[in-house]
């Protein structure tokens, strides 16, 4: 059976993943009414957040799967709320189905290697980081798909999917990325100049899978690779992908969002945040800033001063006729925006308590 939304065939499980995400869109018209007059204060941040989470709700059916997921899954980690279950359940079983076919095509003799080819080809060129990144993924051979695969089962293990009733032989996968060497790859210097920010998921990745713990590590090389002396010297592309890695060590070790970190053991980043403040408003851009502001935050530390004024340069670069951040070139797009965006609500309007998963029955819808 086919049915037509907006003029576009729908197959059954797309027209429940439609209607999962209109549901949102309806529900987004009941959020909190807040006062958008602009104050001596500027505009409230919790109402920026509410006319993004809004503006974002109601186009979620047209935005790619990739982008639903994303926003999906951060935002029930900061309210718990049911409704966005749905997309979350719909990403799991494209999950387990994903990990399924790799459990079973492992034990094919070059298996893994024409995988990393394929995602090496697939890798975008639009950018010269892009175009960086790519050449360097080229350089470590299975390293592009051992890497994904570490991501994967992550995201199985975050949702309580990584047992063997959903995903059986599933330990023949963590025993194959246990004979890979991260180790190399993971402290290579020139690695860590162009991939900081995935350098710091991946460790944590294979921590939490019961790989391997390199924490301790690589942590250390990227202090001895990126010193605060060395800042005045570093290009604006260097600086963002050295304080773009910095945030992601404190977002990973939350499992992304989902608890509390130590201050006192990223006291090394945070500090250096506040010290740093200026320059990071200066030249990095709203992603990048934002992160800074939420690793106050998982660290529990909303007092802190530069919260207040990270927030107040989001709220600054807000777009209120767009309803959303525009990109550092003052693109709109909401599909390639949302990354920026959704860290946008939970900077803004960060919540008391985070929550964990969602843990997901691949039952059924």
């Amino acid at each position: 059976m086919n049915l037509t939304i907006r003029g576009r065939p729908r197959t059954p499980a797309v027209l429940v993943t439609w209607l999962m995400v209109a549901l949102l869109s309806l529900a987004g018209c009941s959020l909190q009414q807040r006062d958008f007059q602009q104050s001596e204060q500027g505009l409230d941040h919790a109402a920026v957040a509410g006319a993004i989470r809004e503006n974002y709700e109601a186009a979620l059916p047209d935005l790619p799967r990739s982008k639903q997921r994303h926003y999906a899954q951060r935002l029930y980690r900061i309210t718990g709320d049911a409704r966005y279950l749905p997309l979350n359940r719909v990403y799991g079983h494209r999950l387990v189905g994903r990990i399924r076919e790799e459990i079973k095509a492992l034990d094919t003799p070059g298996h893994a290697e024409r995988r990393a080819r394929e995602k090496v080809a697939a890798y975008p060129t639009g950018s010269e980081k892009q175009r960086r990144r790519k050449r360097m993924l080229a350089e470590w051979g299975e390293i592009a798909y051992a890497k994904s695969l570490a991501f994967d089962l992550t995201q199985a293990k975050y949702h309580g999917l990584l047992n063997e009733a959903d995903l059986p032989g599933h330990q023949g996968a963590l025993d194959y990325l246990a004979s890979v060497d991260f180790r190399t790859f993971l402290l290579d210097s020139d690695v860590m100049a162009v991939y900081a920010a995935q350098v710091a998921n991946l460790v944590y990745y294979l921590e939490d899978l019961g790989v391997t713990d390199l924490r301790e590590e690589v942590i250390t090389a990227f202090r001895h690779q990126y010193p605060p002396r060395r800042d005045s010297g570093l290009s604006t592309a260097e600086y963002r992908n050295k304080i773009y890695g910095m945030t992601h060590f404190v977002i990973a070790a939350s499992d992304y969002y989902q608890q509390p970190v130590s201050a006192e053991e990223f006291r090394w980043v945070l500090d250096e945040f506040a010290a740093s403040l200026d320059r990071i408003l200066a030249d990095t851009k709203e992603d990048i800033y934002t992160e800074v502001g939420i690793s106050f935050l998982l660290a529990g530390e909303e007092d802190h001063p530069a919260v207040t004024r990270l927030q107040d340069a989001l709220v600054e670069a807000y777009d209120p006729g767009a309803r959303m951040v525009p990109s550092e070139q003052g693109g709109t797009d909401l599909a390639s925006g949302e990354h920026r965006n959704v860290l946008a609500i939970m900077l803004l309007d960060w919540p008391e308590t985070l929550y964990t998963g969602p843990a997901i029955s691949i039952g059924g819808l």
